[in-house]
């Protein structure tokens, strides 16, 4: 790794771009297109769930919000589209363009550069809307609130959403180790404290690949969205969880993640982020609490969690966690606040 290369921060400042302007150029970044094509969970799960319903397809007008390098959209127009809008205001979009021409669909489908608030699409309406909107933890810099408003502005009142549902999820984990080499660390760096980092390490959520075999406690879904429904202000919400132990051991944090769910198809398609489904680039997203929990087989963990966007960033989010139990006697009540940015 080049220690020399500049931060996001400084490239902003040299640039004078704003964060929401960094988050659309890295998206220009053939890397991230390449990490996320290479996702095969995602990406045959958005061709099966489209190539396999070709009888939702034929003849439809399809809008593809934040098209990337098309790749959706031109699985849109393999299912019989009779026409299909792609968008995105990242410079992606000027190789999606070649990418069309050179796999012939350039009569089928119409590539617009621009933000889906600005564009003026070449129909009124649309039959299907079709996204690749999810974030790590779901909605970190998610794309949902442009799909939200693309819904009320072109979709026909009995069009499609694909995907069209979205759960989060949450357990508790035993992750001893990390815990010790990724906070305590701070606690003593080479005889010296460094509480500070980490406290700040403890209230920034981590994105990792975690085993299965972490999990210590039964999972809670607390959140459900429904595409067709679900407004802009549902996204930021408190929500109730319960979870109870599976054994004897420690909780050294919260893990998240999210399923997704094509239910309106004539089979429907779903797909798990979780740790115990197959790898997806969305990986999961740890929470690492303040104390251990000792926990017994049945032992039960219960609280809030809350999401809300950042107010200086809204791509960003502020997420809480309140829990508590009763432990050997003792109750455990603990509101842990997290940044994720």
């Amino acid at each position: 790794m080049d220690n020399t290369a500049p931060t996001t921060t400084e490239i902003i400042k040299d640039t004078k771009m704003t964060s929401k302007d960094y988050y659309f150029d890295s998206y220009a970044h053939f890397g991230i297109h390449e990490e996320m094509l290479k996702d095969k969970v995602r990406t045959l799960s958005y061709r099966n769930a489209i190539i396999q319903n070709k009888h939702l397809f034929k003849d439809k007008i399809v809008l593809d919000v934040g098209c990337g390098t098309g790749i959706l959209s031109m699985f849109a127009s393999q299912a019989g589209a009779k026409h299909v809008i792609g968008v995105d205001m990242s410079n992606i979009i000027d190789k999606a363009k070649l990418i069309i021409k050179e796999n012939g669909f350039s009569d089928k489908i119409t590539l617009i550069k621009g933000k889906m608030e600005e564009v003026e699409l070449p129909y009124p309406t649309v039959d299907i809307i079709i996204s690749e909107w999810m974030g790590y933890f779901l909605l970190y810099e998610s794309m949902l609130d442009t799909v939200l408003l693309a819904r009320d502005k072109y979709l026909t009142p009995n069009g499609l959403m694909f995907p069209d549902k979205a759960t989060m999820i949450i357990a508790g984990i035993e992750d001893g180790d990390y815990k010790e080499d990724k906070i305590s660390f701070w606690d003593n760096v080479y005889g010296f404290s460094m509480t500070s980092i980490k406290e700040a390490a403890l209230n920034e959520p981590l994105v990792d690949t975690v085993e299965g075999k972490a999990i210590v406690t039964s999972s809670c879904t607390f959140k459900e969205l429904d595409l067709k429904t679900i407004k802009k202000e549902d996204l930021a919400f408190s929500a109730p969880f319960k979870v109870t132990a599976l054994q004897e051991d420690y909780v050294h944090a919260f893990i998240s993640w999210f399923d997704i769910w094509f239910s309106c198809c004539h089979k429907p398609v779903y797909f798990s982020t979780g740790p115990k489904a197959e790898y997806t680039h969305w990986k999961q997203t740890v929470f690492y609490t303040k104390e251990t929990l000792v926990v017994s087989k049945g032992s039960i963990i219960e609280g809030e969690i809350s999401c809300k966007p950042n107010g200086s960033n809204p791509r960003d989010l502020d997420i809480g966690i309140h829990y508590s139990m009763e432990m050997k006697g003792q109750k455990v009540d603990q509101t842990c606040n997290y940044k994720m940015c």
